[in-house]
């Protein structure tokens, strides 16, 4: 009876280890109110503004908060007449900025505007009726990644997944009023023990929330462990997680008036919480001619297809352009050993991912971009490359 060349053998054994492999993998969230999102949010709102009035908008729109002042800085080329400081006030209401008392506040900041056109030699890439070629070209160089998965119906990796869900509940709560100790700026950051490339269970929860000088560390602990964690986790929760609450003692101090807030620094946290790859650029502030942004998307939409095909459990694409090029210079499709690649390469080979195609098939040139913003641009509801 034949058994086996023993290095067969061997990789098979290596194969099943592997297969059973047991690890924690962690991810983290930001809410609306901490620093970085308020620069992400207010350059997501400028230009929001400026395709509700001009649809071919270009816009590159960079956010620095701190203290009691906004710098708002980039390239802008548009027909539209847009008013950036009421824009950016607004968007800090929105977020819930307005005690007269703090340095950041809706009603006091004062704005530096450091905004110019955008340059000629970069329309002359991107316009389609100015490039070379007589399309739309990238509009830049850079490498962009879109993920899914089948762990969870979003198609999103668990521990980001939760981790959001948890700086949105308490945003919630303290939009209802129930909580009015809850201030705008938190973090939370969710560990999920996998079996192989299954989740199977949530060990670990941090959440920091800024609170009012009254409320102690033990009145907000309980809240998260007794009425947040239960509701946001769902299934997830049971009693055995470790709850770690606040764990500096107090955070009374927060948002741009203790800290500053650049946009496109939460760029994991946008995306696929450590989960993906990332190719590096940010996505608040840019209209969709920044391929950065707009095949970032497109690349999360394939990949969600192939996915919900069932040509695999877990897909991860990867585009590459050249500036003024509209058509990519490489697509990668990675199925992890999770399905027939090939497949799924003929499936993305029969694709469109030039920039203008990208737009018209996602509808991009829309003010949906506020949307986007907070706690994810990924597995939610209601947006186009979510469907």
């Amino acid at each position: 009876m034949a058994t086996g060349h023993p290095r067969t053998k061997k990789a098979a054994a290596s194969a099943q280890s592997a297969k059973a492999e047991s690890y924690t993998f962690s991810s983290e969230s930001v809410s609306e109110g901490h620093p970085d999102k308020v620069s992400d949010y207010i350059a997501d709102s400028i230009l929001d503004a400026y395709l509700e009035q001009d649809p071919k908008s270009r816009v590159a729109c960079e956010v620095l908060c701190k203290e009691n002042t906004v710098v708002i800085g980039g390239e802008i080329s548009s027909k539209g007449r847009v008013e950036h400081e009421a824009i950016v006030r607004e968007a800090i209401r929105t977020i819930g900025y307005n005690d007269l008392s703090a340095p950041f506040n809706a009603d006091r900041v004062r704005l530096v505007q450091l905004i110019s056109t955008q340059s000629p030699d970069i329309a002359l890439g991107v316009d389609a009726d100015k490039n070379l070629d007589h399309e739309q070209g990238a509009g830049d160089q850079g490498i962009m990644f879109g993920y899914a998965t089948r762990e969870t119906p979003e198609m999103m990796p668990l521990p980001i997944l939760l981790a959001h869900k948890l700086t949105a509940g308490l945003a919630e709560d303290r939009r209802s009023g129930k909580y009015p100790w809850i201030y705008p700026d938190a973090k939370s950051q969710v560990s999920v023990l996998y079996e192989g490339e299954k989740p199977v269970l949530v060990t670990d929860v941090l959440v920091s929330t800024q609170h009012s000088p009254k409320t102690d560390r033990a009145q907000i602990a309980s809240y998260v462990s007794d009425k947040l964690g239960p509701r946001v986790l769902g299934k997830w929760f049971h009693k055995d997680i470790r709850f770690v609450v606040n764990p500096t003692g107090s955070f009374v101090l927060g948002g741009p008036s203790a800290d500053c807030g650049v946009t496109g620094r939460k760029i994991i946290a946008d995306t696929y919480g450590g989960a993906a790859r990332h190719g590096g650029g940010a996505f608040s502030g840019k209209d969709p001619s920044k391929v950065d942004r707009s095949a970032a998307y497109f690349c999360r939409y394939v990949a969600r297809q192939l996915v919900a095909e069932g040509l695999a459990d877990r897909v991860e694409i990867q585009v590459a352009y050249a500036i003024g090029i509209a058509k990519p210079l490489s697509v990668k499709v990675d199925t992890f050993g999770t399905g027939d690649v090939h497949p799924a390469v003929d499936f993305v080979q029969g694709l469109d991912f030039r920039p203008a195609a990208i737009i018209e098939r996602l509808d991009l040139l829309r003010p949906i971009y506020r949307r986007s913003t907070n706690y994810g641009h990924f597995g939610k509801k209601g947006l186009p490359w979510e469907v």
